[in-house]
């Protein structure tokens, strides 16, 4: 006979199959952060490769600059961008400006490159302008094309067989959430630094 727990432990996504796992798991959520004074305190954050994995407090002086206009917000330290939960937007705005952080913009550069996985249809004169866009700001055609192919099955379950149905927008935060649940640890670290480095070729850092 079977029971509930038997039914919905094999539940899969209905349209790309996604398991159970997966859609239990794509939305990690950034872990818990602590805004103080002159400094952030993150903890449990869920990217292992990253700089603030799994705890780190950071000196208003050691942030780079701060994206108040991404979704979620994120912060760069070194050469890694940090996700900051959204409902901290309001004290994250006012500990840049209390702390002369400089204010970046959202760079689009993950957004166009996962254009394709929106709730959206483009057409091919539209497609054609987000990649030579992309080839404008550094990152060539064949490099789209690879990255596309690698995480096209993954986030086609994470914005469709979750009910997500975004149609505006998918970025950086997305496509490492929907790789997390895919690679080993080992492969996750190296799509991780692939990603930090593609959102860094093109990271506008000029005040706003």
């Amino acid at each position: 006979m079977k029971t509930l727990k038997n039914i919905f432990g094999k539940r899969r996504g209905s349209f790309f199959n996604a398991t159970n796992y997966e859609l239990q798991n794509f939305f990690c959520g950034f872990g818990t952060c602590r805004i103080n004074e002159n400094e952030i305190s993150i903890k449990k954050y869920p990217f292992k490769p990253s700089l603030a994995s799994p705890n780190i407090t950071l000196k208003a002086r050691e942030i780079n600059s701060i994206t108040l206009k991404s979704s979620p917000p994120q912060l760069l330290y070194k050469n890694d961008w940090i996700f900051i939960s959204a409902n901290k937007i309001d004290e994250l705005t006012e500990f840049a400006d209390r702390n002369n952080i400089m204010i970046s913009e959202k760079n689009w550069t993950w957004d166009n490159i996962l254009e394709p996985f929106l709730d959206t249809e483009f057409t091919k004169e539209e497609a054609e302008n987000t990649i030579n866009s992309l080839v404008k700001n550094g990152i060539s055609k064949d490099v789209v094309i690879k990255l596309r192919e690698e995480v096209s099955k993954q986030m086609y379950k994470y914005n469709f067989d979750t009910m997500l149905w975004e149609w505006v927008s998918l970025g950086l935060s997305d496509v490492l959430q929907a790789m997390r649940v895919k690679y080993s640890d080992k492969e996750f670290q190296e799509f991780y630094k692939k990603a930090m480095s593609i959102e860094n070729i093109n990271a506008t850092q000029h005040a706003v």
